[in-house]
């Protein structure tokens, strides 16, 4: 079986189905192929504020808002003897709020969107190969569940297979992991907590541990609370030599952050532990002839600010918006992908640096984990550092003197908080608006910005 579409997407996830529908709504032929029958399970429960533009550009924010979800009004931090919450309904916040998700069903929610949306969506498919004649996409093979076999050719195609990366960990082996956040999370889900009584309505809880890492607690609408370990590889090993299971290191975690202990107090795990390496990675490039990576399959990083779901919608509003200008013949392949790897880029090197930052700020009595979350100089190689600077501090006057030490200087900087806000968390550093959308000339690459109407597309700036 052959077949031939414009756009082939390989993952139904986030990233998948945000480029779906907004080709689809466009006009541009698309097929989605996802390996799973959806709802499937997904960690990566809260959301960001900043998630809620897309969802509107998609035409999608109606389904989330009526679904059931947690609406998710800020943040509670107990970090290094510190305690403080973050309000989205601050000024200057692109939102008031945003959810905290059953992954299964938000997910669910965005596939079928996508296919209410003109997407030909096809569950349980698997791609298996990508072909690639003189360096350029243009087919796929698939597998179905049933035993089918196809190919089906593409002008562009779209990597939205989440961490198994088909392009780049299989064909192109063009991943490199970075030495830091090289963690471990181990995580269940608990009926019967108290609330936070001093957090805003549905907020996030994360909480630190001496010397080994960070919990996070997250309400959920089916009357479960989502609580998680996050450590580092070493100190997690160690724990479990000593302790003799994972769920022995979970539960002793949790008795040393008070904070948590009071919430699960009298609470019942009703889960089995679920676990997952953390390592965050990146792709020497995130598009090349005839295909893009989108969400995980082109970076993936820490989830201490919770940035994975909007990296992937973020990653497929982009991806889109350069396919769909390109189609339209209004800009040429490579001016699209010079776009498209600038912005995203830029976009995950900031949030890299932005986490390290809060790391290295709160280090309290953290300190071995705070130092393995450092960025390495090898790290660092390959980073546009002197850009992400100027993105993340504003009215950086001269730079003369992080020539040599650009993250050293960036970290000292984060480390004073912007007038009106306190001495935690970043301190109003990036945390507003940290994956602001390139829809003004400010922010153009490649000589082109975002437009949003009537749909996304590139545009040349004056």
């Amino acid at each position: 079986m052959r077949e031939r579409t414009q756009v082939l997407i390989a993952g139904g996830g986030p990233a998948g189905t945000t480029a779906a529908t907004l080709l689809a709504q466009q006009g541009i032929d698309v097929v989605l192929l996802e390996r799973t029958r959806f709802p499937r399970y997904h960690i990566g429960e809260s959301l960001l504020p900043s998630l809620l533009p897309i969802l509107d550009i998609m035409g999608a924010r109606e389904r989330v808002e009526s679904h059931g979800f947690i609406r998710k009004s800020g943040a509670f931090y107990g970090w290094s003897g510190q305690e403080w919450a973050l309000n989205f309904d601050d000024p200057g916040r692109p939102a008031t709020h945003s959810f905290q998700v059953i992954r299964s069903e938000f997910d669910h929610l965005l596939l079928d969107h996508a296919r209410h949306q003109g997407a030909d969506v096809r569950e349980e498919t698997q791609v298996r190969h990508i072909a690639m004649p003189k360096d350029r996409a243009t087919s796929a093979s698939w597998t179905g569940r049933d035993g089918r076999t196809g190919q089906i050719d593409f002008t562009h195609l779209i990597d939205a297979t989440g961490r198994a990366g088909i392009l780049a960990a299989r064909h192109l082996h063009t991943r490199r992991v970075h030495d830091v956040f090289r963690n471990v999370a181990a995580w269940g889900y608990w009926r019967g907590t108290t609330p936070l009584p001093d957090a805003p309505a549905g907020a996030i809880g994360v909480f630190s541990l001496p010397e080994a890492g960070w919990l996070w607690a997250i309400p959920l609408h089916d009357g479960t609370l989502s609580v998680g370990l996050v450590t580092d590889k070493r100190s997690f090993n160690h724990a479990k030599n000593r302790r003799g299971s994972i769920e022995a290191v979970y539960e002793e975690a949790l008795a040393r952050c008070p904070l948590l202990a009071r919430m699960l107090d009298g609470a019942q795990r009703v889960s089995a532990l679920k676990t997952e390496a953390d390592y965050s990675y990146t792709s020497e490039a995130f598009c090349g002839p005839g295909y893009y990576l989108a969400g995980d399959a082109a970076c993936f990083l820490d989830p201490l600010l919770s940035t994975g779901v909007h990296l992937a919608m973020y990653s497929g509003l982009l991806s889109a918006a350069a396919i769909a200008t390109v189609v339209r013949g209004e800009t040429d392949e490579e001016t699209a992908r010079r776009f498209y790897q600038t912005t995203y880029q830029n976009a995950y090197e900031r949030l890299l640096i932005l986490v390290g930052a809060f790391y290295r700020i709160h280090d309290g009595r953290d300190a071995y984990f705070r130092k393995a979350q450092t960025l390495s100089h090898r790290d660092q190689q390959g980073l546009r550092l002197h850009e992400s600077f100027l993105n993340i501090i504003t009215g950086a006057e001269d730079l003369h003197d992080a020539q040599h030490h650009t993250l050293d200087s960036l970290y000292d900087t984060l480390r004073n908080p912007l007038p009106g806000h306190q001495a935690n968390g970043l301190g109003g550093h990036g945390t507003s608006h940290m994956l602001p959308l390139p829809t003004t000339p400010d922010h153009a690459a490649a000589g082109l910005y975002l437009s949003l109407t009537p749909h996304p597309t590139l545009r040349p700036t004056p």
